[in-house]
């Protein structure tokens, strides 16, 4: 059985309807022994950071995250689900997980496109993932897919190693990382199509070991 994890965070039941498409077993769970019991976990949601971790720590969830992590279970974190992973997050000046070294950071305002014209913060829609870095999560994706976006702050990994996936909007940021028995990205794979559910299919098969 597949975790989602609830910790009262949004678009639950959006992963919860590609996981069963798929053909999946999955629950959105908050408890604890179910979560230890789960093959895999997925941490996704939308949301603000520092309410996403008052929730989790509220709820028990953060050193069971870590728990978990250190037991060598494949964990997929998604969007803000990625973001609370690293140590520090520019939103609500929030301390994060830990999991990863790096800080979430804040677009930069006023950037210019092309045209001219200022990028929109938040980064909402359809944009292409380039991934740099061969992964089990990230296998058999078409050169050239675009996934669903939304958000305004993106992650700032410091290990070199951890990132395996960008994204250009503005500026060119980590939207794909991975790292032992962990694997997340900044966008949406059950909002991006065939793509997106393959990267969900792909992680639902996934052992934990990076080859």
């Amino acid at each position: 059985m597949i975790a989602i994890l609830d910790y009262r965070a949004g678009n639950l039941t959006s992963v919860e309807r590609a996981l069963r498409f798929l053909g999946f077993s999955c629950r959105i769970t908050d408890s604890h022994d179910e979560i230890r019991a789960a093959d895999r976990i997925i941490f996704p949601g939308v949301g603000a950071a520092g309410k996403s971790m008052a929730d989790l720590v509220d709820l028990g969830l953060d050193t069971l995250i870590k728990e978990r992590f250190s037991a060598g279970i494949p964990i997929m974190g998604i969007c803000v689900g990625l973001q609370v992973l690293f140590d520090y997050s520019e939103e609500n000046d929030t301390k994060c997980l830990g999991i990863l070294p790096g800080r979430v950071r804040l677009f930069p305002r006023n950037m210019p496109s092309e045209s001219g014209v200022p990028y929109k913060i938040p980064h909402m829609g359809w944009n292409e993932v380039r991934f740099d870095r061969r992964h089990p999560v990230f296998e058999h994706i078409p050169a050239g897919s675009e996934f669903y976006f939304v958000h305004s702050y993106y992650p700032d990994p410091e290990d070199p190693a951890h990132p395996c996936g960008a994204t250009a909007y503005g500026i060119t940021f980590c939207s794909a990382v991975a790292w032992r028995n962990l694997a997340a990205v900044q966008f949406h794979p059950e909002k991006s199509g065939p793509a997106g559910l393959k990267i969900l299919e792909n992680f639902c098969r996934w052992d934990g070991r990076s080859s």
